[in-house]
């Protein structure tokens, strides 16, 4: 029999169905790689083999009665920063120490819902500040990926990287994940994964702890393009508790996946041909626009002239909603509590202790950003900005262009401790510049990978969709798929 890890979602689907073995099975199979393995790749920081076993006993009854959900028993990792009732719930952070919700996230549940079994939460930037998980109380994650002839860790991407790395290295089915200015597309980019940041208010938020409400989105990460289609149907609903969740239906993006590509308009946008970007990264993006021609899209250049704008203006939005939602952690009903003389001083030895340097240096900028005297000339102005970048898109889809095929990272995965990067936050930062347009204009956005480095490592390709409109995401990145074929490490832990 096949390693029961290695098949996909699809693949393990039917033959759940065709009864080749059972949910428990195929769970065991899970739980034996992740015990085996996360010593080394540290992508789990909590494993909960109880409760997959209960959930994959009761997908194995549905499945005899036939009462199978669309995942019924398809094993999941879920990132830390979604709500999962009495299991680990920390967002990674020492702040929230022993934090276990009373209450289960409205994405989450879903998948409960459809079926899928639960194996446990996954590592992740703290509070999904971080382009490379290395901000994580718990410690970095390591890339499954190395360099050809290297035995050096290299980071997975950030905030998803346990995602990521979990996925890419057959230790879940698939995972959840957040994208905020990147977090979904860059880790999927540097593992060879595929992730999809859907349109803002496509997922509910409800029960993912806050990073920047305004950007925040929940999405899959998966093995390929398929597997994204069918996580992220049952991922996305309407909810009542979101109000910024919106009320359309959700297709089946399944179908979507292999329709003809012609008449498909493809903007290539001028702005990402960036200054200093390394020539495989250029020679990748030419080849991606040849596959499409090649799948009868049509490529037309376009122009979004407000996008060297972004960087900066997301780095004070999100700063400043981080710095008003992380507020509420103080030490006082939940987390971590270091005593002080007084109310003022526990709070602030709590929330010194609690949170590590990137968060605080987020949260100090956040609050400068919304202080008397600079909320106009910093936050009000990044605001008007957002609203270009938004307008940007929304003209050249007016245009009669479907979508837009960009690069997603400046490089592949780094070394994990690279002193250039640790030295200069801003350097860190500048991994996000292809990445935070969609978020600001809240856009869905898809990373598929789409050939090897000069190193033997993955690079992807973003294809950024009108709004709702996944489903052309799908198709087209799915042609994509089919030229660039599928990328798995080399096994080594």
């Amino acid at each position: 029999m096949t390693d029961l890890t290695s098949l996909t979602i699809a693949e393990a689907r039917e033959k759940l169905k065709a009864k080749e073995f059972t949910a428990v099975e195929l769970t065991d199979a899970y739980l034996s790689a992740v015990n085996a393995a996360n010593e080394k790749l540290n992508t789990y920081v909590a494993v909960t083999p109880e409760k997959a076993r209960e959930m994959a006993k009761a997908s194995d009854e549905k499945l005899a009665s036939g009462n199978a959900g669309v995942l019924e028993g398809i094993p999941l990792g879920v990132k830390d920063l979604f709500a999962t009732r009495g299991i680990h719930t920390q967002a990674c952070s020492h702040v929230l120490d022993g934090f276990k919700p009373e209450y289960e996230s409205t994405v989450t549940q879903n998948l409960w819902d459809a079926g899928a079994v639960m194996l446990g939460k996954l590592n992740m930037d703290e509070f999904a500040m971080g382009s490379s998980n290395e901000s994580s109380y718990y410690g970095p994650v390591i890339n499954p990926w190395r360099a050809n002839g290297s035995d050096k860790n290299l980071v997975p991407g950030g905030s998803s990287g346990g995602s990521a790395a979990a996925v890419a290295a057959h230790l879940c089915a698939g995972a959840t994940a957040t994208d905020t200015g990147g977090s979904i597309r860059q880790p999927a980019a540097f593992t060879g994964t595929v992730g999809i940041k859907p349109t803002y208010g496509r997922c509910s938020r409800w029960g993912i702890a806050a990073y920047a409400s305004s950007l925040d989105q929940a999405g899959p990460i998966a093995r390929d393009v398929r597997d994204a289609a069918i996580l992220l149907k049952s991922m996305a609903s309407v909810d009542a508790k979101d109000t910024t969740s919106v009320d359309l239906p959700v297709p089946d993006y399944e179908k979507a996946i292999g329709q003809s590509l012609k008449g498909l308009k493809i903007g290539i946008p001028k702005e990402y041909r960036v200054e200093g970007m390394p020539e495989e990264i250029e020679k990748l993006w030419a080849q991606g626009i040849a596959w499409l021609k090649d799948a009868g899209a049509e490529i037309v250049d376009i122009s979004l002239p407000h996008t060297k704008y972004a960087l900066p203006a997301y780095y004070i939005v999100a700063p400043a909603e981080a710095s008003s939602n992380l507020a509420r952690y103080d030490g006082v009903r939940y987390g971590l509590r270091v005593d002080g003389k007084d109310i003022a001083d526990m709070y602030e030895k709590s929330r010194a202790a609690g949170f590590g340097s990137e968060v605080k240096r987020r949260i100090m900028v956040g609050t400068y950003v919304l202080s008397a005297g600079y909320y106009d000339a910093y936050y009000l102005k990044a605001q008007k900005v957002r609203t270009l970048i938004k307008r940007d898109f929304e003209t050249v889809f007016h245009d009669g262009v479907d979508a837009v095929l960009a690069p997603i990272t400046p490089s592949s995965a780094f070394e994990i401790g690279d002193k250039e990067l640790a030295a200069d936050p801003v350097k860190m930062y500048l991994q996000d510049v292809f990445t935070i347009t969609v978020n600001m204009a809240g856009l869905p956005a898809m990373s598929v990978p789409a050939g090897l480095d000069g190193k033997g490592l993955p690079l992807g390709l973003q294809l950024i969709g009108k709004p709702f409109d996944e489903e052309t995401l799908f198709k087209t990145v799915y042609a994509i798929e089919q030229a660039a074929g599928k990328f798995t490490p080399a096994k080594w832990w």
